[in-house]
């Protein structure tokens, strides 16, 4: 068989195989994809996707020397109840306390902005027909495009708190949750952190006319968080893979 007849097979099958790809496998692996994406939503604790709804957990945290102790009720997104005490820097005998009750709940941002990536995404494989014929590389590319963005959207919110400044979080509108009421020196903030969830109590100390901040975390494991996480990073992974796939083919051409 000459050069020229072989290179003319290799493209004749690549085309077969480009054809079958766009007919039958990326609707299979989007199939495969909303899987487990709605697996995720089931995992979430907000209403999202069919779930049953909001639960409720109760975590306690605890830092080292017990600097700062926490027990709470987290319902859905919202932690519902708090009893939070912790040492003052400037004075450790001191404690101080206080709490936040279901009348003023503490609203969780992240799992809610993850929740609506989601879901997000979810609407992207909705959105196309299962009889839908591709016509070329691009319009796959452009949909795993919006895909791995959601996905890397709701995943980032739940792994990179966004950060605030002292002044922010003096001022932000979760601190009217607590009851009492923090002074004007003292700040609290709850967040997420890959699986975790974080209290963090920051107080500003005047040493020698300079203002310093100093600030107490302590943490405990969230076990749906862990799961969310898993599923996202396996549907961006089958997205990335269908990527790579389409890109190999660098066949540009419309199919009739």
């Amino acid at each position: 068989m000459m050069m020229e007849d072989i290179e003319s097979e290799e493209v004749k099958n690549l085309q077969i195989e480009f054809e079958w790809v766009m007919r039958d496998e990326v609707h299979s692996i989007l199939k495969k994809l909303r899987e487990i994406l709605v697996e995720c939503a089931r995992r979430f604790p907000v209403p999202l996707y069919d779930n049953e709804g909001k639960r409720t957990e109760k975590f306690h945290l605890v830092a080292a020397q017990d600097q700062l102790k926490c027990s709470l009720t987290l319902t859905g997104d919202s932690i519902t109840q708090a009893e939070i005490s912790f040492k003052l820097k400037r004075s450790s005998s001191q404690i101080q306390r206080t709490a936040i009750t279901s009348e003023a709940p503490w609203k969780l941002q992240q799992v809610q902005d993850a929740a609506n990536h989601l879901q997000q995404a979810i609407n992207h494989i909705d959105n196309v027909d299962e009889n839908y014929k591709f016509r070329s590389s691009e319009e796959v590319l452009q949909i795993i495009g919006e895909l791995i963005g959601a996905l890397q959207r709701g995943r980032t919110s739940l792994i990179i708190p966004k950060k605030k400044s002292i002044d922010d979080l003096m001022k932000g509108r979760n601190m009217k949750s607590l009851a009492p009421n923090l002074p004007e020196d003292q700040a609290i903030s709850f967040f997420l952190q890959c699986h975790k969830l974080i209290i963090a109590v920051y107080q500003l100390l005047n040493v020698q006319g300079t203002v310093k901040m100093e600030a107490t975390q302590a943490e405990c494991s969230v076990g749906w968080l862990n799961d969310v996480l898993v599923l996202f990073t396996v549907g961006l992974t089958l997205c990335q893979q269908l990527k790579d796939k389409m890109n190999a083919f660098k066949i540009n051409s419309i199919i009739s």
